[in-house]
């Protein structure tokens, strides 16, 4: 085991991954056989990720503010501080925060055989993401 006190510092989102501004902050990549990624992203309003997918499927918790989720033909959902959402392997989706709320989530994926934790798609079109969200919970 060991702590780690320092981390590199805080990273802006590249423009081919989001639109909008988000910082990203790596919490953790552990070293193999794991192949965890840790990463806490904070959104600023209206920002969001592109569509994008994990070959292992991602969890999100998220840790402040208001944000939407949505993954590919399903309805836009309004997320909070304290709600995870688990996303499938494989599945398109993507998360920013609300039109008028920063929103921090950590994010945990596991990276490919290649290193890549994500594989990145068209950014999110403004009606797909001004789309009425709804507030659905599922178990």
């Amino acid at each position: 085991m060991h702590v780690i006190r320092t981390r590199p510092e805080s990273a802006l989102g590249p423009a081919e991954w989001f639109t909008g501004t988000a910082w990203i902050d790596r919490i953790a990549v552990a070293s193999a056989p794991s192949r965890l990624v840790a990463n806490s992203v904070h959104f600023t309003p209206s920002a969001r990720t592109a569509w994008h997918q994990h070959a292992y499927g991602q969890i999100l918790h998220i840790t402040e503010g208001v944000g939407r989720v949505q993954h590919r033909s399903g309805p836009v959902v309004e997320v909070r501080a304290g709600d995870t959402v688990v996303t499938l392997p494989g599945e398109w989706h993507w998360h920013g925060a609300a039109p008028h709320h920063f929103m921090t989530h950590l994010g945990m994926q596991e990276a490919d055989d290649n290193g890549n934790a994500a594989e990145w798609g068209a950014h999110v079109t403004d009606a797909e993401y001004l789309a009425a969200p709804v507030d659905v919970v599922e178990g």
